[in-house]
């Protein structure tokens, strides 16, 4: 009988330690999946973060195309007059962006343009700096963003350090989440303002209150900070606001010119919170003219440096390829 229970106390003690090594092997393979999910997981967050500091649009349109704002905007500018003499270690950097400044050869915004001058000012007040493009203070101010960004901070500009202001000025504009199927309905014309014949450039341009009015106070800023913008008799008045689009789509047709960059077929304009601002222009040119030669003049006019400092007071941002459209981004779409 002794035996019989010793068997029994034998046998039962190996199958408890058959389920405990069999628990212990699961509890393991849990263990494992877990980190193995957490590992995938975290790889695809990873993925989705370098996906989104990559500087090309995923948009089908670069041009005039809405996503969320990806930060607060521009770094603060620092007033110290003697800084753009210093540091002498960013000499060389400040010697390399003053050779590329009108000789790099790229494509921002999908057509070959030489030198990157023309988008200085708006480099300029993303970094934080009123030091000359070509100056060590730049380079240097330029290094302290591209370490916040997690870029080398070499100083340079470089193609994929402007990628990466490119998608922060993209992300800061209001237009709707455009999609060739969902157009944002465009506001009734009985809901429109009309600009007095002074604020206008050409025809009276109509768009709605909410920018009116944000557009009425950025000029009287302007009048009282800088009045020698005003030397200009045109300056900051709007040539073109809300337009129709059926009309704008006419347009599109006859000129062959809505490639996504210079025109969409979907137009910020036709929510009434886009505005065209003359800010000058190139002799030969016009206020709207995408010819490089022009959108150079532009960029160093009074006018468009004043708004590049100051717009974002008044709740507008600009498209970076042109100088003089702006978008509201005080109401909803």
């Amino acid at each position: 009988m002794r035996t019989l229970l010793a068997m029994a106390s034998g046998a039962t003690t190996w199958v408890l330690r058959a389920l405990g090594w069999t628990a212990a092997v699961a509890m393991a393979g849990v263990a494992a999946l877990f980190v193995g999910w957490m590992v995938l997981e975290r790889g695809e967050i990873e993925q989705t973060d370098v996906a989104e500091a990559r500087p090309a649009f995923v948009e089908p349109y670069a041009g005039e195309t809405y996503v969320q704002r990806a930060d607060s905007g521009p770094a603060a500018i620092p007033r110290d007059p003697g800084a753009c003499d210093r540091p002498a270690s960013f000499s060389s950097a400040a010697d390399a962006n003053a050779r590329s400044l009108n000789s790099l050869v790229w494509k921002p915004f999908r057509m070959e343009e030489i030198g990157w001058e023309t988008y200085g000012p708006l480099i300029a007040a993303e970094i934080g700096s009123d030091c000359g493009f070509g100056e060590p203070g730049f380079a240097a101010a330029l290094a302290n963003w591209q370490r916040r960004k997690g870029l080398r901070p070499d100083g340079v500009v470089s193609v994929a350090a402007f990628g990466v202001m490119q998608q922060a000025w993209h992300r800061r504009r209001p237009f709707s989440r455009v999609r060739p199927e969902n157009c944002p309905i465009p506001p009734s014309p009985e809901s429109l303002e009309t600009a007095s014949a002074g604020e206008s450039y050409g025809r009276l341009a109509r768009l709605r209150p909410g920018p009116l009015a944000a557009y009425r106070r950025m000029i009287s800023a302007a009048r009282a900070e800088a009045p020698e913008i005003f030397r200009q008799p045109d300056a900051l008045k709007i040539f073109s606001a809300w337009r129709d689009p059926e009309a704008d789509e006419a347009r599109c047709l006859v000129d062959g010119a809505c490639d996504g960059v210079r025109r969409t077929h979907c137009s910020a304009h036709r929510t009434g919170l886009a505005l065209d601002i003359y800010v000058g222009m190139a002799p030969g040119g016009d206020p709207a003219s995408t010819q490089a030669f022009n959108r150079l003049a532009q960029s160093k006019t009074p006018a468009y440096r004043w708004m590049v400092r100051n717009a974002g007071r008044f709740g507008f941002v600009n498209y970076a390829f042109e100088p003089w459209h702006w978008e509201w981004t005080g109401e909803p779409i």
